[in-house]
């Protein structure tokens, strides 16, 4: 048996258990997230995050998804690990660069009175080519394309993060039969050749879009920043809203800017919910 030091965070819907990995030997990180993310054990969360020496950067970020898969990299995820390493005295600086397995982020704390009050992260340019997606089609750009689902067609467009997401805009996503749709989109292999997590969006005004979101392999999540990157994306390209909007979902309110540079920002508070620490078993 081993034992572990923990924290678990939150953003905006994102819960994830972090594990300072330059201080305490971890076993098999896969298996830990499968135990860490079931949530019978109480702990429960999106996933796993460990927090590892960088050769290029601060701190490098290995994320792990809830069924013990190594994961590319979370907005949300990301902008907590800047609060952890900033309040556990590994670090005394408010610009962080994290290298993560989808290239090196950018990550700005606010602080106040020795409080981190809000936390911004430069998650760079969401790619747009199919192959980067991946998706199947002939077009240039997967954007705003008739999909039939079940007994319905979507028009639905798709990037990535490092990790597939696809949106869809909506009249009214608040009514809307997430459990139904949500799946059946996300294995829709015919056009996704690998799951995708997806976005349900209403665009309310210019400046502020609603969003609830389907996470392949888990369900309806109460947030998700990239989720809320990608309604951004394709509302502006679609001419549904700015670059600068308040994306709401159940977690909270997401403030996104798309920069000139074609970069996404995302900024909101990060929360701790408790520390403790867990014993498993280890190779």
């Amino acid at each position: 048996m081993r034992k572990i030091k923990f924290t678990k965070m939150q953003a905006y819907g994102n819960d994830y258990v972090y594990v300072n990995a330059m201080e305490q030997q971890i076993g098999n990180p896969n298996d830990l997230a499968r135990k860490v993310s079931d949530r019978h054990f109480g702990i429960g969360s999106d996933g796993l995050v460990l927090i590892c020496s960088s050769e290029v950067c601060d701190f490098r970020m290995r994320m792990f998804n809830p069924d013990g898969t190594e994961g590319e990299m979370c907005g949300n995820a990301l902008r907590s690990l800047s609060k952890f390493v900033y309040y556990h005295g590994l670090t005394d600086k408010t610009e962080l660069t994290i290298e993560t397995l989808g290239g090196r982020q950018h990550v700005k704390l606010f602080v106040e009175d020795g409080q981190v009050v809000n936390i911004s992260a430069d998650i760079g340019r969401p790619e747009l080519r199919p192959e980067m997606v991946p998706v199947i089609t002939e077009q240039k750009i997967f954007m705003d394309q008739p999909v039939r689902v079940l007994d319905q067609t979507f028009y639905v467009s798709s990037l990535s993060w490092g990790n597939p997401h696809t949106v869809t805009f909506l009249e009214d996503v608040d009514t809307f039969p997430v459990e139904k749709y949500g799946p059946a989109i996300e294995k829709l292999t015919s056009v996704f050749p690998k799951k995708t997590n997806v976005t349900f969006a209403q665009v309310v005004s210019g400046g502020k879009i609603k969003i609830r979101e389907w996470e392949r392999g888990t369900g309806e999540t109460i947030g998700c920043g990239t989720g809320c990157c990608t309604a951004v994306v394709m509302a502006h390209l679609l001419g549904k809203c700015g670059r600068i909007v308040d994306v709401e979902q159940i977690g909270g309110t997401l403030h996104v800017e798309w920069d000139e540079k074609d970069h996404m920002h995302m900024t909101g508070p990060s929360h701790v919910i408790y520390e403790g620490e867990y014993w498993y078993e280890a190779e």
